[in-house]
C-alpha cells in the first residue's frame, strides 16, 4: 500500500466512497479511510438500506394479512419469522457492502481500515488495534457523516432505550413502543414495528409531525398514520426516560408517565467529528458542531474539504453523493455544482411522502406570489386499480413566470414519482411544461400531469 495520495477521504459513506471513485475517474490517486468493517456508512449499515428492507418486508406482511382478501386472494394464516426477517436485511447489507468493495478495487481506490485523524499540513493518521500509520495527500476530504443524538434525561442504554441502530435489530416485537420524535426516522421505524403488532405511541415536542415538510402533506400523513393505528401526542415535552432492564418509563411534562417495553429515541442527528483532529488542522466548526465550508467545500484549513452530514443542510445520502462528486470535480477541473433547490426527500411510510423544492409554508412566510395545483390519487385510474387511493400531488409554481417552485407528493410510490419533478426543476421547467408532457396511461405519474394542469385550473379528471 502507498502512503502518499492526491486525495484521502475520511469516511466511506455515500458521500465519501462516491467522491473517491469520482476522483479516481478524473485521474487522481485516491484512498478512503473507514473504521467500520463494512463500507457505505450509516446509510448502508444501519440506516437507509436496512430500514427499507424491513419496511418492504413488513409492507408485504401487512398487505397479505389485511388487504389480500379484499381482492380475492386468500393467503391463510400469515405469520412472520423475526430472525429470518433480520437475516434478509443483513444479507442485503452484506451484498451491497461487497459491491462497494468491488467498486473501489475496480477504480483503484485504496481502502485503509481504521480511524482517520487530521495531523495538519496534509497528513492523516490511521489508527487500528495493531497500531498507527501516517499518510499524506495534497487534498483531504472529511466525509464522516452524523450520529444519532439524544437530549439530557433520555440517553439510550443500547437495549430497551435505543436509537435507530438498535431499533433495526430488536429480537422481538415490542408490546408497546414509544417513539420520541415524529420525524422521518421515528415514523419509518414506528411503521415497521406497528405492522408487526406493536402498539406505537409517538411523542413530539412540536405541535405537528414531520417538521420541515409541507404542512398540508404533514396533516394528511398524520390522518393516515392514525387510521393505521399509530398514536400521536403532539406538543409534548419528554422529561426523562428510564429502564429497569425489562420495561421503560417515559416521564412527560404535565401528564402521567407512560409505561412501555421499548423506547426509540429519534430526535435528530449530530455531525460526527469526534477525535478527528480538526483543531490541530485548523478546521473551524459552527456553534452546532458542523464543519464550516465555502462554496467549493473548502474548510478553513488549506487543502482540507468537507461534505455531507458533517457540514449540515439536508442529512440525505444523495445530497452527500452530489457534494462528493462536485467537490472532487472542483479539485480536479475547477468546476462542480450542486443545485440545492432540486434535492428530493422521501419518507418511506405507507403511503410514501416525497418532496422537492419549496413548501407552501415557506412561500407564504416570505410573501412569494405563487399558484397551486393539486390532484388526488383517488381520481387516478392506476391508483384505484391498485387499491392505493390515499394522498395527492401538489405543485407550486411562480404566479408570474409559472416556473415550478416545489412539488409535494403523498401516495403510493411517491419516492419514484418525485424524480420527474426533480428533473423538471433542475431544468427550470414551468408547470405548463409538465402539463403538456404526455404521460402513459394508466400510470400513477398521470397524477403529476393533472396536478400541473390544475395549476392553471384545467385539470381534466377533477
Amino acid at each position: 500500500m502507498s502512503d502518499s495520495f492526491d486525495l484521502i477521504v475520511i469516511g466511506a459513506g455515500p458521500g465519501g466512497y462516491v467522491a473517491a471513485i469520482r476522483a479516481s475517474q478524473l485521474g487522481l490517486k485516491a484512498a478512503v479511510i473507514e473504521r467500520e468493517q463494512k463500507l457505505g456508512g450509516t446509510c448502508l449499515r444501519v440506516g437507509c438500506i436496512p430500514s427499507k428492507a424491513l419496511l418492504e418486508t413488513t409492507e408485504l406482511y401487512e398487505q397479505s394479512k389485511e388487504h389480500f382478501a379484499e381482492r380475492g386472494l386468500i393467503a391463510g394464516d400469515v405469520t412472520f419469522d423475526i430472525p429470518k426477517m433480520m437475516s434478509h436485511k443483513d444479507g442485503v447489507v452484506a451484498q451491497l457492502d461487497g459491491g462497494i468493495q468491488g467498486l473501489l478495487r475496480k477504480n483503484k481506490v485504496e481502502r485503509f481500515f481504521g480511524h482517520g485523524k487530521l495531523l495538519g499540513q496534509g497528513r492523516v493518521e490511521v489508527t487500528t488495534e495493531s497500531g498507527a500509520q501516517q499518510l499524506s495527500a495534497k487534498h483531504i476530504l472529511v466525509a464522516t457523516g452524523s450520529v444519532s443524538t439524544a437530549f439530557p434525561g433520555m440517553e439510550p442504554d443500547g437495549d430497551r432505550i435505543g436509537t435507530s441502530t438498535e431499533a433495526l435489530s430488536w429480537p422481538e416485537v415490542p408490546t408497546h413502543l414509544v417513539v420520541i420524535g415524529a420525524g422521518v426516522i421515528g415514523l419509518e421505524l414506528g411503521t415497521v414495528w406497528r405492522r408487526l403488532g406493536a402498539k406505537v405511541t409517538v411523542l413530539e415536542y412540536l405541535p405537528r409531525i414531520l417538521p420541515g415538510t409541507d404542512s398540508q402533506v404533514a396533516k394528511e400523513a398524520q390522518k393516515i398514520l392514525e387510521k393505521q393505528g399509530m398514536e400521536f401526542h403532539l406538543g409534548t415535552k419528554v422529561q426523562k426516560v428510564s429502564s429497569d432492564g425489562k420495561s421503560c418509563t417515559v416521564e412527560v411534562e404535565g401528564a402521567d408517565a407512560i409505561k412501555c417495553d421499548r423506547v426509540l429515541i429519534a430526535v435528530g442527528r449530530r455531525p460526527c467529528t469526534d477525535n478527528l483532529g480538526l483543531d490541530v488542522a485548523g478546521v473551524v466548526c459552527d456553534k452546532r458542531g458542523f464543519i464550516q465550508i465555502n462554496s467549493s467545500y473548502q474548510t478553513t484549513a488549506a487543502g482540507v474539504y468537507a461534505i455531507g452530514d458533517v457540514v449540515g443542510g439536508a442529512m440525505l445520502a444523495h445530497k452527500a453523493e452530489e457534494e462528493g462528486i462536485a467537490c472532487v470535480e472542483k479539485i480536479a477541473t475547477g468546476h462542480g455544482h450542486v443545485n440545492y433547490g432540486a434535492i428530493p426527500g422521501v419518507i418511506y411510510t405507507s403511503p410514501e411522502i416525497a418532496s422537492v423544492g419549496e413548501t407552501e409554508d415557506a412561500l407564504k412566510e416570505r410573501g412569494h406570489n405563487y399558484k397551486v395545483g393539486r390532484f388526488t390519487f383517488a381520481a387516478n385510474g392506476r391508483a384505484r386499480a391498485a387499491g392505493h387511493m390515499e394522498g395527492f400531488v401538489k405543485i407550486l409554481a411562480d404566479a408570474e413566470t409559472d416556473r415550478v417552485l416545489g412539488v409535494h407528493i403523498i401516495g403510493a410510490h411517491a419516492g419514484e414519482l418525485i424524480a420527474e419533478a426533480a428533473v423538471a426543476m433542475e431544468f427550470g421547467a414551468s408547470s405548463e411544461d409538465l402539463a403538456r408532457t404526455c404521460h402513459a396511461h394508466p400510470t400513477l405519474a398521470e397524477a403529476v400531469k393533472e396536478a400541473a394542469m390544475a395549476v392553471d385550473k384545467r385539470a381534466i379528471h377533477s
